[in-house]
């Protein structure tokens, strides 16, 4: 009874820890705020070697936040992810190269433009492809949430081409390259960039871009009012004294070796590896932080699971088949986007980044665990249940004493084989801000353009844990059979 009792007690403690996050004060918020960005996205946002965010909408909040004299933390993922991240509350504002629109005044506060930009449409260098009648029946490759990518569904009807999307900007322009799509749309001075830094891309329209408009930082509507104002007295006060040009030119008139290093020292695996050590460690040790937390907290849960699947009162059983088929069937980034973006919205409170991919590896691992562990059990042998039984131990003492110790043996070898999957998993949680191992790759192939290498060494990285973590497995299988 008291075991039940305790089982009962583990979705009030996680409610509880949910409720009990700290909300900001006021006092605080009024100082420090939570910004949001997409850091796939040269000129405007990116990392340097040094992990430090660089690029126009860095440098710009930057030196408006020292005018104003408040304080930020930077979140990067995806644009989508620091949009909604905004609209839940997760985030104070955002500032992505996001061009200012009026669906998106509807569920956000704009500042002053601090840009203008256009859209330009690129196709591979050599390419035959020279106007927009030309893409009939093409694909066309395009960065989710972009200008570009809401340009070119205007169009598409009326030139009659496919739509492919990606989440950051350097698979676009490889997919263009590599032929599998055979143009993409997108911001000028980003297309722009690109090619500077080495891309084989040509842009068509590059006297006259489509449908110019303005860059706006933006918060939740009717949300920070003092940081939108702030935001607007710090923009015209470095356009007063200088500081606004030169960050614009800091940019657009150079290439980006000049804020990443000299990038022909990079291109080798040898370079990459060297320049980017440090990066490459600290997302290979978030990524194994989070593996053991989540598969340890996940195990936890799968366990709890498993007890109730085999207990005899069919309630118990349903519960569990019931939890199990639900977070098994759901997505993985699904559920994450859910518990980071969707939960805070209901709850008003914040979650970070960290405890929600947590949440999502103990609840969608532990629901995998949990159905291994429940067969597992009901593998071992019905006679074993019989003779307990006889020996006049009750159905409780039976499973603790005989059951659970015979299946938990059975088990091992599925715990190290659920641990390498939980690790693949991780790199999911990248779409949440995570900078995990395969979130460090995409910040190092935006800034060096190198994404074949990046990826084989991303690749050699995981193969060479899960090749010691199978090693593991062979031997722990081993010492439970001897």
């Amino acid at each position: 009874m008291r075991k039940i009792k305790l089982i009962w007690a583990l979705p009030a403690l996680v409610a509880l820890v949910l409720l009990c996050l700290p909300k900001p004060s006021a006092a605080a918020a009024d100082k420090h705020y939570v910004i949001a960005s997409d850091a796939t996205y040269a000129p405007y946002d990116f990392q340097d070697k040094h992990g430090d965010y660089v690029g126009i909408d860095q440098d710009l909040l930057a030196a408006i936040a020292k005018k104003e004299g408040f304080t930020y933390t930077m979140k990067p993922m995806t644009f989508n992810a620091a949009t909604q991240s905004v609209s839940s509350g997760q985030a104070d504002g955002v500032i992505a190269g996001m061009t200012i629109t009026d669906e998106r005044k509807q569920v956000f506060d704009f500042a002053d433009p601090y840009y203008q930009t256009g859209i330009a449409w690129a196709t591979a260098s050599g390419s035959r492809i020279h106007s927009l009648e030309q893409l009939k029946g093409k694909t066309v490759a395009l960065k989710t949430g972009t200008s570009g990518a809401e340009y070119a569904e205007s169009i598409r009807n009326q030139y009659g081409f496919n739509i492919k999307y990606f989440s950051d900007s350097d698979t676009v322009y490889r997919d263009v390259i590599n032929g599998n799509s055979v143009a993409t749309f997108g911001d000028m001075p980003v297309i722009q960039y690109a090619i500077k830094n080495g891309l084989k891309l040509s842009i068509v329209n590059q006297k006259d871009p489509f449908e110019a408009g303005d860059n706006g930082f933006a918060v939740k509507k009717g949300a920070n009012p003092a940081l939108i104002a702030a935001f607007n007295r710090g923009l015209a006060a470095i356009k007063a004294d200088g500081t606004y040009d030169k960050i614009i030119a800091k940019y657009l008139n150079a290439k980006q070796s000049t804020f990443v290093g000299d990038k022909s020292n990079n291109t080798s695996v040898w370079g990459i590896l060297k320049s980017n050590r440090q990066a490459f460690l600290d997302g290979l040790l978030q990524t194994l932080y989070l593996t053991v937390v989540g598969i340890v907290l996940a195990s936890l849960f799968g366990l709890v699971l498993g007890v109730l699947g085999v207990m005899r009162h069919p309630f118990f059983r349903g519960l569990s088949t019931t939890i199990i088929y639900f977070f098994r069937g759901m997505p993985m980034l699904v559920l994450a986007f859910f518990i980071y973006i969707g939960l805070p919205s209901v709850l008003d409170v914040k979650i970070p980044a960290f405890v929600a991919g947590v949440l999502t590896l103990v609840l969608n691992e532990g629901a995998y665990t949990g159905a291994f562990v429940r067969g597992g059990f009901a593998a071992v042998d019905s006679g074993q249940m019989e003779a307990a039984r006889s020996l006049g131990l009750s159905h409780g003492q039976a499973l603790r004493r005989v059951i659970i110790p015979q299946g938990l043996k059975l088990m091992v070898p599925s715990f190290i084989n659920q641990f390498i999957i939980t690790l693949k998993d991780t790199s999911l949680l990248s779409a949440i801000g995570i900078l995990e191992l395969t979130q460090t790759g995409t910040l190092i192939v935006t800034r060096n353009s190198q994404g074949f290498r990046v990826w084989a060494i991303i690749a050699v990285i995981y193969l060479v844990v899960i090749t010691l973590l199978t090693l593991l497995s062979n031997w722990v299988e081993k010492r439970t059979r001897a």
